[in-house]
């Protein structure tokens, strides 16, 4: 049947497709709790670029909430959750498991293979509510400053340069620019003063309960001093 004739009969019935509602997603404001070490918790969040044909290019990017680190700057075309959980655990080979990742409600975050991998390892997820990115505020500073000094100041001829230049410049963030919010280290020092003085926790030996009661008791006047071991 022609189409004209279709629309004009359904214009003249005064019909309506009936428009469904879209279903907002309901979030409660994450804690946000205090980062004390390394690992504690990773922020992931995407960036979208352009190349020189014209296509499309996205960027997952990763950052540590408490050193400030990037262990990692993702390039493609296209990035699924299934890629999503092998930079991840690329990235984990190398650092160790986080105890939680912040990120956003988008489909890469949300799928039953994304939920599923965190489970499996035991990483519990933040997800931010809809439309308050700064709920992810220290890993949107971060993307803006990727955009500002390697997105918009490139011109990416493929994709391959595109990963090579922002390599290039994530090894620059890590390594040579010091934050304030770090004493004025760069992230790799400051991640090195982190380890050195875990190390030096871990080192000092605990004190036996049966020493605790025994130096009381003698505090107390009872008994003697117990021999040193």
């Amino acid at each position: 049947m022609n189409v004209k004739r279709v629309y004009r009969l359904y214009r003249q019935e005064h019909l309506a497709v009936r428009r469904l509602k879209r279903k907002r997603l309901q979030r409660t404001a994450p804690v946000n709790a205090a980062l004390m070490a390394p690992n504690q918790e990773w922020a992931l969040d995407f960036v979208s670029d352009g190349i020189a044909n014209g296509r499309g290019i996205r960027i997952l990017t990763i950052v540590d909430g408490f050193t400030r680190e990037c262990p990692a700057i993702e390039v493609g075309m296209s990035l699924g959750s299934r890629r999503v959980t092998r930079v991840l655990e690329r990235v984990i080979a190398e650092r160790g498991v986080p105890k939680s990742l912040r990120c956003d409600n988008g489909p890469e975050f949300t799928s039953r293979h994304f939920l599923a991998w965190c489970e499996q390892h035991g990483i519990a997820l933040v997800h931010i509510q809809p439309g308050k990115p700064m709920q992810n505020g220290y890993l949107e500073s971060f993307n803006g400053r990727l955009r500002d000094e390697r997105l918009n100041a490139n011109w990416f001829l493929n994709i391959v340069d595109a990963k090579q230049k922002i390599e290039r410049w994530r090894v620059e963030y890590n390594e040579e620019r010091p934050h304030s919010s770090l004493a004025y280290r760069t992230p790799n020092e400051y991640a090195e003063v982190c380890s050195e003085l875990t190390s030096r926790m871990d080192a000092i030996p605990p004190i036996r309960p049966s020493l605790v009661v025994s130096r009381t008791a003698v505090l107390a006047g009872k008994g003697s001093p117990p021999a040193a071991p």
